[in-house]
């Protein structure tokens, strides 16, 4: 599920690393790879295991692209930084032992130093330079995280989060007690309760294991599809419970759901909420909403994909809420991401009905389900940067 990091540092609204484009960063190009330095007009820069950047003796200000070229024997990241303050201006990972990576910055007024960090090796800077005169300011750039800057979030974000787990072994254990009275009608209503309870967890999925798939899987590989033994928790009730079968039936697949949820509280406290899932999910959660809930794609029945949106945003809410102390003074684009959440929210809910029923999104009108797609699709775009800004990294 986590895309590649190969380039990292997307930083919205910060022209040193990104192109702005309707407000959206773009990220950086993908590097590329060659067995030595091309001829090229761009300024080449070598790096090995104990010197880094020493050739970077004619600075210029403007877009340019570094071509760094390792002449070590091992892997090398590479970071240009002001060396002031260690602010990462840009940064190209893995350098290979005898390759050439690209790294594509736009540099003002100021001072400036590569920043090596070989494997298994201490991080060496090099010479510092500086830029000056050119009439452009002094471009910003990001001060890295650390594991330590993270601790303080992710333990507040599992909390959080188990938190949500104990609402949803009350409201999972309402959803069985409905089944087995046979109340169809309660039971719809307590399911998508219960559903949307597990919907606000967001980044933690990953922390789930196979009971993520046990709660709410869906029949995507099952080759026996709904009727496969496989297709279980939710997903499974919802279909049953809209395409009429029998009560009784189902009182066997809502109390394997309720022991899936309750055993999913007994381990969660023993699991781990990685630092960089959580950054990496907030993205992720809008892009999958949009694939498959906005789409319609996991409605067995109950139409209400679009309440299940509404939960993803929710969810993520949450997890920008706890990164906030460390997104603050490195994203000066966080007020535009609040904004486009504000916005995805009044979209999705103009779906919901008077009585608080949800409109299937196969019924919404055309020009609503417009509004909702390309909002949903701004807001996933708005979110991509937040994972490279994050991400921890060695700096020594």
């Amino acid at each position: 599920m986590p895309a590649s990091r190969e380039a990292r540092w997307p930083l919205a609204g910060l022209a040193v690393v990104a192109l702005v484009v309707t407000g959206a960063a773009t990220l950086w190009p993908a590097p590329s790879a060659s067995p030595a330095p091309p001829p090229t007009s761009d300024p080449v820069v070598s790096v090995s295991r104990s010197s880094c950047g020493q050739d970077w003796t004619r600075p210029r200000p403007g877009p340019q692209t570094f071509q760094v070229h390792n002449t070590g024997a091992v892997t090398t990241t590479v970071d240009l930084i002001e060396p002031a303050t260690g602010a990462v201006v840009g940064e190209v990972e893995g350098v290979g032992s005898g390759t050439t990576r690209a790294l594509p910055v736009s540099l003002g007024d100021g001072e400036y130093a590569f920043r090596c960090i070989p494997d298994e090796a201490d991080a060496v800077v090099g010479p510092t330079v500086r830029i000056s005169g050119s009439g452009l300011p002094s471009n910003p750039a990001v001060v890295p995280v650390t594991q330590e800057d993270l601790y303080g979030p992710t333990k507040a974000y599992e909390a959080q989060v188990l938190t949500g787990i104990d609402a949803l072994v009350r409201d999972s254990g309402l959803l069985t007690e409905a089944v087995h009275r046979g109340d169809r009608g309660a039971s719809e209503t307590a399911w998508l309760t219960a559903h949307l309870s597990y919907e606000r967890l967001g980044a933690a999925y990953g922390a789930f294991g196979d009971a993520a798939t046990a709660i709410d899987g869906t029949t995507a590989g099952l080759a026996g599809g709904t009727a496969d033994p496989g297709f279980t928790g939710f997903h499974r009730l919802e279909f049953g419970l809209w395409h009429d079968e029998p009560m009784g039936a189902l009182a066997a697949v809502a109390d394997r759901l309720d022991a899936d949820v309750r055993d999913l509280r007994q381990t969660f406290p023993a699991a781990q909420i990685d630092p960089n899932d959580m950054a990496l999910r907030a993205h992720e959660i809008m892009e999958d909403a949009l694939q498959f809930e906005v789409s319609g794609r996991t409605d067995y029945g109950s139409g209400t994909t679009l309440a299940t949106t509404l939960a993803n945003i929710e969810g993520t809410r949450t997890v920008l809420d706890v990164l906030r102390p460390v997104l603050q003074p490195r994203m000066p684009a966080l007020p535009t991401v609040d904004s486009w959440l504000d916005r995805a929210t009044a979209a999705v809910q103009a779906a919901r009905r008077p009585d608080g029923t949800w409109t299937p999104v196969g019924a919404v009108d055309r020009g609503e389900r417009e509004k909702i797609d390309g909002t949903i699709a701004e807001l996933a775009e708005q979110l991509a940067p937040i994972a490279g800004i994050v991400a921890p990294r060695r700096v020594s």
